[in-house]
């Protein structure tokens, strides 16, 4: 957008990934029209509905395990937070390794 480079750009680049691969969904997808779009979509979802728009191949039992719930959740927040509109409100990418190194040890608690 004419802006200077900058991590900023990467940090959004990821979360949108990252809610890409959590729900199978591409910004372009033909389902986002007029002001729904990715990020609205995985917004709306918080905190009740985000079983609805994960992508079936992640589901598995354990899902309906409260702490894969909150998993799952985590990672939507994670991915929101770096795709904020404004760079400046952006996660760090320090806090996103962060966040993301204790979704992985829950995640282990939970698996073992």
């Amino acid at each position: 957008m004419g802006s200077e480079m900058s991590t900023n750009g990467d940090v959004y680049s990821y979360g949108i990934l990252l809610l890409e691969m959590i729900t199978s969904k591409r910004p372009t997808d033909k389902m986002f029209e007029a002001d729904l779009n990715l990020l609205n979509f995985a917004r709306i979802a918080l905190p009740q509905r985000v079983i609805e728009i994960v992508d079936p191949m992640l589901l598995t039992e354990e899902t309906n395990d409260s702490k894969m719930m909150e998993n799952l959740i985590s990672l939507i927040k994670i991915g929101l937070a770096c795709s904020t509109e404004s760079p400046k409100d952006r996660m760090n990418i320090n806090t996103v390794l962060h966040e993301l190194h204790l979704v992985k040890n829950n995640i282990s608690k939970v698996s073992s």
